[in-house]
């Protein structure tokens, strides 16, 4: 009785967060006093953690520069540093996790930079379970459908993106053959921002976003990653520095993407868009966030909440990515939300938060 408490009070209290966050204060019923931000939590490091998954309101995982990885389990209040030994030099970018002892974390880079590491034991201790061997490939992020299939993303390699696949959990990986890879654009690439350049809904659809080029795309794959259509972006392209950067979708056919221009100072006029057809087409939000946006995830308990973040601040739609406002100015490079509806953020000088009521 007292577990279905605690889970009936975590769902209403995401529910009061989405209905704060999605309604207007000139247009918020009456009686709803609640509205929410994100809080601070100390960290106790500078590093800049661009990998987050959000487990529950009270776990979390993030993974950042000099190699290092942290996990809460008390809300924030405390962080373990659960770094893996030696992964000083290394670039975390993307972290997975399944529950409070089972990750698998990213580094990016190229060549032997490129590396994925798992954790069964809260951290305790690391495998190294994948380093790249080849000096052409460059990984950006990974996704699970489960705990046991996943796929991790490299920009193009003869012309094609590479994808690497496992089924035990990360315990090993294998390189897809690439013949059902559309040909990538020159200059195109993947954006590791955010962790969220690839990401999964139900048990076998992916995607992943690009920039870099001409055009932007985004690539789908109904199979796990054998095979994959994309589809053009209505996102800021025709430069390195342009293009989707991440990606979020509620279900198969559902979702949003952000970008923008990285450079501080550059405009972003159409920095997001939404599809409802799983990928196949993006229309143009007609009322976009008024910058740069790098990562976002939609609220729980709200069909049509979600939020965008980015290092000039945070928006928040209540309409499934048509228009966006502004809720917060703060500094964060991605977003993550989990099933209870706790809601995280991260980004530089060890900026983590979570998403909570303020009266």
């Amino acid at each position: 009785m007292g577990m279905m408490r605690r889970v009936a009070a975590a769902g209403l209290c995401g529910a009061a967060l989405a209905a704060a966050l999605a309604a207007p204060a000139q247009g918020r019923p009456a009686g709803a006093e609640v509205r929410a931000g994100w809080r601070l939590k100390d960290s106790g490091t500078d590093a800049r953690f661009r990998g987050l998954v959000a487990v529950s309101r009270r776990t979390a995982w993030a993974a950042g520069t000099k190699g290092t990885v942290l996990r809460t389990r008390d809300g924030g209040r405390t962080w373990r540093n659960v770094s893996p030994p030696g992964a000083q030099g290394l670039e975390f970018r993307d972290i997975e996790a399944f529950g409070a002892r089972r990750a698998v974390v990213l580094a990016i880079g190229e060549g032997e930079a490129s590396r994925v590491f798992r954790t069964d034991d809260g951290g305790a201790t690391w495998s190294e379970t994948f380093r790249n061997p080849d000096p052409r490939a460059f990984y950006d992020c990974l996704t699970f459908f489960d705990a046991r299939h996943g796929l991790a993303l490299s920009d193009p390699v003869d012309g094609k993106y590479r994808v690497l696949a496992t089924g035990d959990g990360g315990r090993t990986w294998r390189v897809l053959p690439s013949g059902g890879m559309p040909a990538a654009q020159p200059g195109e690439a993947a954006f590791a921002a955010s962790g969220q350049c690839l990401v999964s809904a139900g048990r076998r659809d992916a995607w992943f976003a690009t920039g870099g080029a001409t055009t932007a795309r985004v690539f789908h794959t109904a199979d796990r990653g054998r095979t994959w259509t994309v589809a053009d972006a209505p996102l800021p392209a025709g430069d390195p520095a342009r293009g989707v950067f991440a990606l979020a979708f509620r279900d198969v056919r559902h979702g949003l993407a952000v970008g923008g221009d990285y450079r501080p100072g550059q405009p972003s006029p159409r920095a997001a868009a939404v599809t409802a057809d799983g990928g196949a087409a993006w229309t143009p939000a007609t009322e976009p966030p008024p910058a740069y946006r790098s990562g976002a995830a939609w609220l729980p308990y709200a069909h049509r909440a979600a939020l965008a973040v980015g290092p000039t601040g945070t928006d928040v739609t209540a309409d499934g990515g048509r228009t966006w406002r502004t809720l917060d100015s703060g500094s964060y490079d991605t977003v993550d939300c989990a099933p209870d509806g706790g809601c995280w953020a991260s980004g530089e000088q060890g900026r983590i938060a979570r998403l909570e009521p303020i009266r």
